[in-house]
């Protein structure tokens, strides 16, 4: 699909799927994969990001990731948009882009820099090399500081980049780089249903979910709601999925690193909802059991709500 012809298609929820893994953490269960992924097209998803944070993308390998990627797009009809995760060099993304072009991708999605010191011209080069470099559609995922105000507003201005995922729960510099970026480009709250109604307000036309891998059609309600500017029933759903969100943004047990719980938990409502989630890869670990308690029961709050 054309870069150009990409963006109404980020107007809407994007799913960031989930990895199933053996039990002994080795394989990638692909075929349960691909009934994860059906299952969610049939509940009405239709943009997917595979290989991004929620599914764990730097515990995979570049072949876990090319074969992730394609199991989407097998899994899904004409109708949907695929977007893969891709990190690292210009070269490792690049090559990451061909393959999964190759596989039938609409777009890589190129993860937050992680390098250790950075310069804005530099980063700008970074992403230039990526948009010459390949016909996908890009999308730009900022998570942290390094991408600045004004590296995103020139970015904007690249035909090849199609959406930018902006992660960071600074409203107020969300509401600012929306409006001094002039480049034609859709706005993805990257923080999920939480900041769904105030990000919508400030610009952002779609957001992010993982709690969306096992409650598809709440969420989806939620955008539709938004999109209705039905507001009160769409803080209605949005403090209906909110602990949930809660528990994801925690710790957990013995650990002081943020948000240690966000794909675990992600994973066992999978498994509550009758999709595969099964084990996390370190550097993640389990659940606790208070913590499974706490989702299960919030869980059970949703589905008693029936809020479709």
């Amino acid at each position: 699909m054309p870069a150009t012809s990409l963006h109404d298609q980020f107007r809407d929820v994007a799913f960031t799927t989930a990895v199933p893994f053996s039990r002994d953490r080795t394989d990638v269960r692909y075929d349960a994969l691909a009934d994860n992924v059906s299952q969610l097209y049939e509940a009405g998803a239709r943009l997917f990001i595979p290989c991004g944070n929620t599914g764990e993308y730097y515990a995979l390998t570049d072949d876990e990731r090319i074969d992730v990627v394609e199991s989407h797009v097998e899994a899904t009809g004409d109708e949907a948009t695929i977007v893969g995760g891709a990190a690292g060099n210009v070269p490792e993304v690049t090559a990451l882009a061909e393959a999964y072009e190759a596989v039938g991708a609409d777009a890589v999605m190129v993860m937050h820099p992680d390098h250790t010191y950075a310069h804005e011209s530099g980063l700008l080069e970074y992403y230039d090399r990526i948009c010459d470099a390949t016909d996908l559609g890009v999308v730009v995922y900022k998570r942290g500081p390094e991408l600045t105000r004004d590296v995103l507003a020139e970015l904007s201005e690249r035909e090849a980049v199609v959406a930018i995922k902006f992660a960071d729960d600074d409203v107020k510099e969300f509401s600012q780089t929306v409006d001094d970026a002039d480049g034609d480009v859709t706005w993805l709250n990257g923080i999920a249903e939480r900041y769904a109604l105030s990000f919508a307000i400030e610009g952002a036309e779609g957001y992010t979910t993982g709690v969306g891998n096992f409650v598809p059609e709440v969420t989806l309600e939620l955008y539709d709601a938004i999109r209705a500017e039905e507001w009160d029933r769409a803080r209605d759903l949005q403090q209906l999925l909110r602990p949930l969100e809660d528990i994801r943004e925690e710790s957990g047990t013995e650990n002081d690193l943020a948000a240690a719980n966000n794909v675990p938990v992600v994973k066992h409502g999978m498994d509550l909802a009758g999709y595969e989630g099964g084990p996390v890869r370190r550097p993640l670990v389990e659940l606790p059991d208070d913590d499974k308690a706490r989702v299960e029961d919030q869980y059970a709050t949703i589905d008693a709500a029936d809020p479709y």
